[in-house]
């Protein structure tokens, strides 16, 4: 199962398209949303996540997509330590230690 971690109540500015295709996947249960959530930790087999003001959930998860708005702070991000490949389709499996 997919599950999308999504900040707000409601999506915004979705094309039509992609509305009917995320209403057709939670539908047929292979998307579960997760409204006003915030990933709070990603770790290397689960994921903490903030949902609401007051609610903590843990979640196992095998793969992790980060799609974090239209344009990357990627100077920022460098200077806090994270290391920012831009590829395309690209999979990290595995966290580096």
């Amino acid at each position: 199962q997919v599950i999308l971690s999504y900040r707000r109540d409601a999506f915004s500015r979705l094309k039509v398209k992609n509305r009917e295709n995320i209403t057709r996947a939670m539908e047929e249960q292979k998307l579960q949303v997760i409204f006003n959530s915030n990933l709070l930790e990603i770790q290397e087999d689960k994921v903490i996540m903030k949902i609401g003001d007051d609610m903590t959930k843990t979640i196992e998860n095998d793969l992790v997509y980060i799609f974090a708005g239209g344009e990357l702070p990627t100077q920022f991000l460098k200077k806090v330590g994270v290391e920012i490949t831009k590829r395309f389709a690209y999979t990290v499996r595995k966290h580096a230690s």
